[in-house]
This record gives C-alpha cells, sequence and structure tokens, in this order.
C-alpha cells in the first residue's frame, strides 16, 4: 500500500462531519510532518470548538516502514481506548502519513457505549479521508532522487512543459544567471534519456541525493 497524505503542503486541511443519536463528529484532517505541527492543529481545534468537550486525536508522522515513524493518540477524556486509538487505526489502515486526525465531539444526550464510541470515532476519520480522496485533495508520498537541471531563461519554458509532457515531476524552478528546475524521479537512466532528448544534448543533470515528494496518485 503506498503512503498517501492530504495534498498542498503542510497546513492543508479537510473537513467532515458524522452524527450518531443525536452527537455530532467533527473531523479536520490537518498535513504536518514534525510533533509539534500536529499539537498546534489538535490546539486550533480545541480554540475553535472551546464549548466541547473533547478533541480526541491521532497522528502518524514519517514514511511507513521506517524505525523513526511517529504514531500517538489521545482519547482526551473519552474512555481508554474509545477514541484516538480507533482514529490512529483508520489513518493507518488507510496508508495515510505526515497527517494529524483531530475529531471534535459535541454530546447529543445518548451514551453510545465503549463499542459505539469507537465505531463514531473511526467512521469520522474515515469519513473524512473519503471527502478527501473524493475532491482529487489527496496525494501519495514516494522517496525519489533529486537533480538539477540549468537552463537558459530562453529556452527553460518549452523545456519543462516538454519535460512535463513526459511525465517528469517537477518541483520548480529557481530563476538566478540560469533557470534551475528542480526534479524528481525514481529512474534516473530513463530521465538522463529524456533531458538529452528535449535538450538536443544541450544540458546535464545534477544529482542531489534522494527526498520524499508528493506525487499525483
Amino acid at each position: 500500500m503506498p503512503d498517501l497524505t492530504v495534498h498542498g503542503g503542510v497546513g492543508s486541511r479537510v473537513d467532515a462531519e458524522i452524527e450518531v443519536k443525536r452527537s455530532r463528529f467533527l473531523c479536520r484532517l490537518v498535513r504536518a510532518e514534525t510533533e509539534d505541527a500536529a499539537r498546534g492543529a489538535i490546539d486550533d481545534a480545541r480554540k475553535e470548538h472551546w464549548s466541547a468537550r473533547h478533541h480526541c486525536s491521532a497522528f502518524v508522522l514519517g514514511p511507513s516502514g521506517t524505525p523513526d515513524q511517529v504514531r500517538r493518540s489521545n482519547d482526551d477524556g473519552e474512555p481508554s481506548g474509545t477514541a484516538g486509538r480507533p482514529m490512529l487505526e483508520a489513518l493507518a489502515g488507510r496508508g495515510f502519513v505526515d497527517c494529524v486526525a483531530v475529531v471534535t465531539r459535541y454530546f447529543g444526550g445518548t451514551l453510545l457505549g465503549a463499542g459505539g464510541l469507537a465505531r463514531a470515532y473511526s467512521d469520522a476519520v474515515l469519513t473524512t479521508i473519503d471527502a478527501a480522496q473524493s475532491r482529487g485533495l489527496v496525494v501519495e508520498r514516494e522517496r525519489r532522487e533529486l537533480f538539477t537541471l540549468a537552463l537558459s531563461h530562453a529556452d527553460a519554458g518549452r523545456i519543462e512543459a516538454e519535460l512535463r509532457q513526459r511525465g517528469v515531476l517537477i518541483l520548480g524552478t529557481d530563476y538566478g544567471r540560469d533557470a534551475v528546475l528542480r526534479i524528481a524521479d525514481d529512474d534516473a537512466a530513463r530521465l538522463a534519456a529524456i533531458v538529452a532528448q528535449v535538450t538536443a544534448g544541450g544540458a546535464a543533470l545534477e544529482a542531489l541525493g534522494h527526498e520524499w515528494v508528493d506525487v499525483e496518485p
């Protein structure tokens, strides 16, 4: 399963809400890449919905299968194991990383029981993930090789367009004496061949190592 996250970089957010026996569960899914950023998103939900008693949370930071991935959850006053853990399992089960889910609950007057709470908190996160995917707000996270390609300003626009048409991922362009394209790819030999073709051998790639990047699914 590929790693997925919210499109748009750090701070990007998707919201959804479900209702269970008149209790409202408001979920926000926020892109975050550090614990401080994740906890900041939780604090934001608490401030915005200050009258709600519970702001339960879960976050996954870092790529799957790596020893330094961070997973945290918090029940925020709900019975132990009925909120944060189901939320965390919903995130991980769908392959979401580098994001925090916060579910704010407004009590509707009917007790849901442990099983009902767990389902509601999990469903709130899953509903928000479904909303993000249906709106095209989900990207894959992939580890790719990074390159720069220095071009003349006169040629940069045309060459960038031709590279994009051939499926090359352009992360951005830095403008100075030259226009320097920043490129991420998973096949250095194929990329070099494409660059040689579109530049007629007039420009060379410079390798910069590896980085985790957003890729459209």
